[in-house]
């Protein structure tokens, strides 16, 4: 590791799963990720919202390792994930670190595995000295499948039951940090709040933390402690969910809740707002 990196902070890594500051990103002219800084207690759940664009799903991805900031420093349990691992063994821990729920499993779920065997491999992988049966067993079971869903492919089951699936491989490596891009979105109404429910009690149970990457204000008021709302790359406005959504101080998070389908809702009325902005 080159002698300028510090590896470890101090202060807010003691209190904090996840320290995230000073992200930026540039994609030729464009600034993707400006300046963006934000922390995640044990067990809390941050909810980074913004339009298409505003820059949420690439810091999301630069969290998680698949994106490389151009500046910036992310932190999980204290230790850096600025410099890439370079053993087998660090990019694994790197790996178990934060996992990523997208917003559609089939396309990280292969269509010839079974669920038992989707999940017995990322065992193998990262535990191979376990009892991955009862391991298997009690992933499904925290994630409300049970052993019955265990020998289904993917196109056998529901969407829920894919995402259900994905959350358990996720879990399985016993991550510090969970980043769920839309997780949601693709779901009906119905499933969405099941989904959504299971979440809510795994955070009960355990101290993972969660990062909501979302276009939707209704899975954020139902989900998170936190929110940051993003535009253009950078962030416009952050604080609890709860005092951002009631009283909005900055004119996008205002329009971002106008933007809302309801009784006397103008769509033509928040195209024009838009613009100015």
């Amino acid at each position: 590791m080159p002698e300028n990196v510090d590896n470890t902070w101090n202060g807010e890594n003691a209190e904090n799963v996840l320290v995230v500051k000073g992200l930026r990103r540039t994609f030729g002219a464009v600034r993707a990720v400006d300046d963006v800084s934000f922390t995640l207690p044990p067990g809390g759940s941050l909810g980074i919202v913004g339009e298409s664009g505003s820059g949420k799903t690439t810091t999301a991805r630069i969290v998680v390792g698949l994106e490389q900031a151009d500046e910036g420093e992310v932190h999980v349990r204290g230790r850096s994930r600025t410099v890439r691992g370079r053993g087998r063994a660090q990019r694994l821990a790197r790996a178990r670190e934060v996992q990523m729920v997208f917003q559609d499993p089939l396309l990280s779920l292969d269509p010839r595995t079974s669920v038992e065997a989707a999940l017995r491999e990322t065992l193998k992988l990262h535990f191979p000295d376990r009892d991955h049966t009862a391991r298997v067993r009690e992933l499904l079971d925290q994630v409300g499948l049970g052993t019955r869903a265990a020998d289904a492919l993917p196109r056998q089951l529901s969407g829920g039951q894919r995402q259900r699936v994905a959350i358990a491989r996720a879990l399985a490596v016993e991550p510090a940090v969970l980043v769920l891009d839309e997780a949601v979105a693709a779901l009906d109404v119905s499933v969405q709040a099941q989904i959504l429910n299971l979440l809510a009690d795994i955070r009960e149970q355990t101290s993972i933390g969660y990062l909501f990457i979302t276009h939707d204000l209704g899975v954020v008021r139902c989900v998170t402690d936190d929110v940051i709302v993003m535009r253009h790359g950078a962030v416009v406005e952050a604080g609890p969910t709860a005092e951002v959504l009631a009283a909005p101080r900055h004119p996008y998070t205002r329009l971002l809740l106008e933007s809302v389908p309801r009784p006397g809702w103008d769509p033509e009325r928040i195209a024009a707002a838009r613009r100015a902005l």
